[in-house]
């Protein structure tokens, strides 16, 4: 069974920086070129190299899930889809992620259950580690800052309130079309009814 990577303990959604990187790829359509210009200009304005090291690549790890449409739709679209864009790329970049997305929160919001707590998560993680055993090897600390970041990230792409209470999403039709007809099955990571989506090609 494919390892969960459970490296996303760095900051949040970075929307601010993820959208700068981007414009930055439409102009060089080089990650490398972007990281080494990321790192020699601290365009991230952190205080440490190490920082700066770190958050780039967790970053453009993340971008270079989405396509070029997604990513120019990332660059020039409306806050909230530049929100469910990258809350995208979190999902294709961490898998565990988008199966919390789409066994817990989709699953929650379909049963007209809208609230969503740090113990949904725990009881996600436990039955999860049953069949990964790196998850067993996570230390609580660790699996603590992951939740916290999770929800953060939520909170940030706009599918959470502060209260905790899953937002319902509106997918523009604009950006249903730059998602790739090999990736329709994405739009599973978002809370909605399937029915929203009549007429949409999938």
């Amino acid at each position: 069974m494919e390892k969960y990577k459970m490296s996303f303990t760095t900051g949040g959604l970075f929307s601010r920086e993820s959208t700068k990187l981007a414009m930055l790829f439409l102009e060089l359509r080089d990650w490398d070129a972007i990281r080494d210009k990321v790192l020699a200009e601290n365009l991230l304005q952190t205080r440490t190299i190490s920082s700066s090291q770190r958050v780039c690549r967790e970053i453009i790890s993340r971008l270079k899930s989405l396509n070029p449409s997604e990513l120019e739709l990332l660059v020039h679209g409306t806050a909230q889809e530049q929100g469910y864009l990258l809350w995208i790329s979190v999902c294709r970049s961490y898998k565990f992620i988008a199966e919390f997305a789409v066994e817990i929160i989709r699953e929650r919001y379909l049963g007209l259950k809208a609230d969503l707590h740090y113990e949904e998560f725990d009881s996600f993680f436990h039955r999860k580690s049953e069949w990964h055993p790196e998850l067993e090897a996570i230390q609580l600390v660790t699996r603590n800052k992951l939740r916290q970041v999770l929800f953060k990230i939520l909170r940030e792409a706009g599918l959470l309130t502060a209260n905790n209470t899953i937002n319902t999403v509106m997918l523009s039709p604009r950006l249903l079309e730059a998602i790739p007809p090999g990736s329709r099955q994405d739009v599973s990571f978002f809370p909605f009814f399937e029915s929203e989506l009549a007429g949409w090609k999938k």
